[in-house]
């Protein structure tokens, strides 16, 4: 269901309280009676039959951007009728709040009648509060980044020797497809700790005709930004979000880029892996970069209004050398 603010629960009886809660309660418990949380077992097993390491040469640094050919820019050139673009990212801010608690340092430098400069930092580019891309230099497994790398050649003095953001100063030019699994579930917005299960995004591409595959850009909306429009910023980035069950339906889609506003998803079942887990086993063992804390409120907008869920997608990465990400502004265009 939408989310309401928790102010409103104030208008019920006390009963009705304890009545809602337990209907929450035991829709939750039915959840992982039916999509029982990925065991360790299946994670581990997975770490070997899924992985895309040497696939591309044991030289890649690419993954499945590889993926992204000259055809597959042409298809999504193709995808441009109107001309009409959005973006896809979050507006940046110096404000520190609960829910971005490392924001952007922002200050006019020089201010004369003739010329205005300025500086910008991003002191955590990987934070909540910014929309970025992750290189493969960003995560590690048993000491190893993507294409079996060592954690080695990421220091803290010299940054990324390999894998870093620079691989992909090109940018990404790709057909990108959004998946709004709240329309899907007729909602503004998931609660967080909803999980998303393949048979949910196979729903979706039964309702709209569209259907993600090699190549592509695989955007997932769960509505962060229309909950946080409601009832304001929460504390410890709980959020709705993939199932880890998607981890082999991702790997046969051989989707180029994921992009989604939150990594994850919380509360989470008994049971369940670590929060990360999706992210870390996309990243680096599938080798699919992630865009990172978008927002797709606008293109949620935007499509709904065509009846159109896939576009031209552009993202282009600032050059740092050694980088392990980098701020993006993604344009979206129909």
């Amino acid at each position: 269901m939408a989310g309401r603010p928790p102010i409103l629960f104030m208008t019920f009886t006390g009963n009705a309280v304890l009545a809602l809660l337990a209907t929450q309660s035991f829709a939750a418990a039915q959840e992982t009676t039916q999509h029982p949380p990925t065991t360790q077992a299946q994670y581990e097993r997975w770490q070997k039959e899924l992985s895309n390491w040497g696939r591309w040469g044991t030289d890649d640094q690419l993954g499945t951007l590889n993926l992204v050919t000259p055809a597959k820019r042409k298809q999504a050139a193709a995808l441009v009728k109107e001309g009409f673009a959005v973006s896809l990212a979050r507006d940046a801010s110096v404000a520190k709040e609960i829910d971005n608690p490392c924001p952007i340092e922002w200050a006019l430098t020089m201010d004369t009648p003739g010329t205005v400069m300025d500086r910008i930092g991003y002191p955590c580019i990987h934070g909540p509060g910014t929309t970025h891309l992750d290189s493969f230099a960003h995560i590690f497994f048993d000491g190893k980044m993507w294409n079996g790398v060592p954690r080695s050649l990421v220091t803290k003095q010299g940054g990324a020797a390999r894998n870093s953001i620079l691989t992909m100063k090109n940018g990404i030019v790709t057909r990108g497809l959004l998946y709004d699994i709240p329309r899907l579930k007729g909602v503004e917005y998931l609660e967080p700790g909803t999980r998303i299960f393949p048979e949910d995004l196979e729903a979706w591409e039964k309702k709209t005709g569209v259907k993600v595959g090699p190549g592509d850009a695989f955007i997932v909306r769960w509505g962060k930004w229309a909950r946080r429009a409601k009832v304001g910023p929460w504390t410890n980035d709980e959020a709705a979000g993939l199932d880890n069950s998607c981890i082999p339906w991702l790997k046969k889609r051989d989707v180029a880029l994921l992009g989604w506003e939150t990594a994850g998803y919380s509360p989470q079942p008994q049971g369940d892996l670590p929060k990360s887990a999706l992210h870390n086993f996309v990243l680096e063992i599938l080798g699919v970069h992630i865009l990172d804390r978008g927002d797709f409120e606008a293109l949620s907008q935007a499509a709904a209004a065509r009846n159109r869920w896939e576009f031209q997608l552009i993202v282009a990465p600032l050059p740092i050398p050694n980088g392990t990400g980098s701020p993006v502004n993604p344009i979206a265009i129909f």
